[in-house]
């Protein structure tokens, strides 16, 4: 069996954008290397001066050094027929595969990683970066940052793991139906096997102890897997940094969804791009006009007292209330998404009844526009959203009060049938900010709920 032990040296950090500067492939049939490729690569863009002060390398080296398309073919053939071997093998594998897809090339090699390898093998070290395991383990490396002394250096760490390989590891890695290869390399193993397949919220850190990502899951475990194996670029820069995950159980999906937002909005993660607003600044309101018809309006929130919903753009005020116009087939006249108009365009394609056009009464106009604003809002209602606790002893809840949310939290079965109202949850609930966000998830549920119950009703009356 032949190993293509590879590094590369490239023009910054993640993927996005990255070119190579310099490639090093030694081919090592397990003891000694047999073959090898090495070379400056023209990367056709500058090289940041931090990756200079990383790595050494130049402008001025690879002005005349070959571009990759004209090395290509030599890659492609010292690796045909061998096992892709790098540390950290995710990344100089997939900016390879990208230099490669960018030639109309699928470059596809079975692949290895000397990080996890390592974690397996050489377990118990603080950080298993190469420079920290050659420092560990006595490895010279004549070069670091360079692509051929990396390399070097990887080889010889390689050939120590397959000697200490007693358990077949190397063998099990290669295993296509083995999941270790999908893993990030930052990531022990056992982090992962010990993730809960419940309902919950779980949080990626770096290896700095920073959260970088927030999500909700209804099994826990599946979703994070799910990540692993996603192709995205964003969301393979995300997996490169991920080194631990944490998780909290929640007993339920609603009261995921709401843990999920508060902790987006409290944390500010760097890959959630949803909900990371914290301030709204548009008010949804109503008033009649003097023909007696119901308007949907929009303005700062500061000048919109009781508003019945809050945006935190203009744009998701008017994409929101287009999606209501369809729904209700109401006017965009009169919910001023058109104005200056003497009728809507949405009645010349039927998707307006003609209210705007004397085509249709204001009283049955209204009587759509109260239904949407009853199945978009919480109104002023006093509620209790009870769900599954996170134990079988146990039941979780959402309170709203005077439309307001206030938080959630867990009682003991007992416990809840003690009390009697819903001002009584207030003292067992743990604190949360009301916003629209959260508001679009609780009426969303409570709709749900009532179209299930509705449909049920249904079958029993038949």
């Amino acid at each position: 069996m032949l190993y293509a032990v590879v590094d590369i040296e490239t023009t910054g950090n993640g993927y996005k954008g990255q070119k190579i500067t310099e490639i090093s492939v030694l081919i090592f049939d397990g003891k000694t290397v047999v073959n090898e490729f090495t070379s400056l690569v023209n990367p056709e863009q500058n090289i940041p001066p931090f990756i200079t002060n990383l790595t050494g390398i130049t402008n001025a080296m690879v002005r005349n050094a070959p571009k990759f398309y004209e090395i290509a073919k030599q890659v492609e053939e010292i690796t045909q027929d061998t096992i892709f071997v790098a540390h950290n093998v995710n990344f100089d594998y997939n900016i390879i595969k990208e230099e490669f897809k960018r030639l109309s090339f699928d470059f596809k090699r079975k692949k290895l990683c000397t990080v996890r390898l390592s974690r397996k093998i050489i377990p118990g070290l603080r950080s298993y970066s190469l420079g920290n395991i050659c420092s560990v383990e006595n490895i010279p490396i004549n070069g670091r940052h360079r692509a051929k002394g990396d390399a070097e250096a990887t080889v010889e760490l390689f050939r120590r793991i397959i000697e200490r390989d007693t358990n077949f590891t190397i063998n099990s890695f290669l295993n296509p139906k083995s999941r270790q290869a999908t893993l990030p390399p930052l990531l022990a193993k056992n982090t992962v096997d010990n993730l809960p397949e419940k309902h919950g919220v779980y949080y990626f850190e770096n290896n700095k102890k920073e959260i970088i990502y927030v999500g909700k899951a209804n099994n826990i475990k599946q979703r994070v897997i799910s990540h692993f194996y996603d192709k995205k670029k964003k969301e393979q820069e995300m997996c490169m940094e991920v080194a631990h995950i944490s998780f909290k159980e929640t007993g339920s999906e609603l009261l995921a969804l709401l843990l999920e937002s508060s902790e987006i909005k409290h944390r500010y993660p760097k890959y959630n791009r949803a909900q990371k607003h914290n301030r709204e600044a548009i008010g949804l309101f109503t008033y009649e006009d003097q023909k007696g018809i119901i308007h949907l309006a929009f303005n700062k929130l500061k000048l919109t007292p009781n508003p019945i919903m809050s945006f935190f753009s203009l744009t998701a005020c008017r994409t929101f209330l287009e999606k209501l116009c369809q729904e209700f087939e109401l006017c965009p006249k009169y919910c001023h998404l058109q104005t200056n108009v003497a009728s809507c365009f949405h009645h010349q394609i039927k998707e307006c009844r003609g209210v705007c056009c004397d085509k249709e009464t204001p009283k049955d106009y209204n009587k759509r526009v109260q239904e949407a604003i009853i199945a978009v809002s919480i109104g002023s209602k006093n509620i209790v959203l009870k769900e599954r606790g996170r134990t079988k002893n146990e039941i979780g809840f959402a309170l709203i009060l005077d439309g307001n949310y206030k938080g959630f939290g867990y009682l003991d079965i007992d416990q809840d049938a003690q009390l009697e109202n819903p001002e009584d949850y207030q003292f067992f609930v743990q604190p949360q900010k009301d916003n629209s966000d959260i508001q679009k998830i609780l009426t969303a549920y409570i709709r749900k709920k009532e179209e299930l119950k509705n449909l049920e009703n249904e079958e029993i009356s038949l």
